[in-house]
């Protein structure tokens, strides 16, 4: 009888064991894809900016042939008071055609290319721009969205990064001075520069946004800018000077909250569209 409990202690000792060592494999596994999917981005910002430095570039790329695993080459340098654009769009959209937008978003690490798939709209939530699986994806839109940004809303996905690297800064928001310090973000499409000025961060459920509401419908729509202006939620920031109307623009940067179900949302409303560069 003994000798049969302690053959079951042993078995339970080695499943939790094996377990153990599954979990430590697989954070392992997760991180080195989550930094690979970041040297991807930044490789990619740096091959397709238009507006980097020649020497810092050429600089940058012999640090990187010379240490590889260390140095990471620089993102490209948005200036947000020109209408430079701060990426070649049309090079980037040769390489993969769905990509057709970059955001940028000012003391986050959220410089990133925007795609939309028109086969699969989750496409991207484990592909990089090269279409290649990658666990932290691609910061995308669905097919319900148009190209242009005309939409009355359009949703933008990004994983939240345990490195802190796809939308997972969106979470800076939830600070009220960097919400208050930090009114605008940036996204380029090949011929425009888009300036949004941040209407609010808030929690929110995990409805899909646009398979919930008929935003064609001013009823609806109106319900969702007041929504915008006084969120239902505790953990929340808006930024009450801004105005909204039936003509406004909105882009919804949608992320996974910290802890349990529900998105992290950042809305923007378009106040400034330009021609680029």
């Amino acid at each position: 009888m003994q000798k049969s409990k302690k053959g079951v202690l042993i078995a339970v000792i080695v499943i939790c064991a094996l377990v153990a060592l599954g979990a430590c494999g697989f954070l392992v596994y997760k991180t080195i894809n989550s930094d690979a999917g970041e040297q991807t981005y930044d490789n990619i910002a740096s091959s397709f900016a238009s507006n980097l430095d020649a020497e810092k570039t050429t600089a940058a790329q012999e640090e990187t042939t010379a240490a590889p695993a260390e140095t990471k080459v620089t993102k490209p340098e948005v200036d947000t008071d020109t209408t430079e654009n701060p990426v070649n769009l049309a090079e980037l959209s040769a390489m993969n055609p769905d990509i057709y937008a970059w955001i940028y978003i000012p003391d986050t690490n959220v410089n990133y290319p925007v795609a939309q798939s028109d086969e699969d709209d989750n496409f991207y939530l484990e592909h990089d721009v090269y279409k290649n699986y990658s666990f932290p994806g691609t910061i995308y839109s669905q097919a319900c969205n148009s190209l242009s940004f005309n939409d009355r809303v359009t949703v933008l996905y990004g994983h939240n990064m345990l490195n802190g690297s796809m939308f997972a800064t969106l979470h800076n928001f939830s600070d009220e001075t960097f919400f208050n310090e930090h009114p605008y973000f940036y996204i380029y499409t090949a011929d425009r520069k888009l300036t949004y000025e941040v209407v609010s961060a808030f929690e929110y459920d995990s409805r899909h946004i646009m398979n919930s509401f008929d935003f064609k419908d001013d009823a609806v729509f109106q319900e969702w800018l007041d929504e915008a202006k006084s969120p239902r939620s505790v953990n929340s920031n808006v930024r009450d000077s801004v105005n909204l109307s039936l003509d406004s623009k909105l882009v919804v940067l949608s992320t996974c909250l910290n802890y349990g179900d529900g998105r992290y949302l950042v809305q923007g409303v378009l106040v400034n569209d330009e021609k680029t560069e």
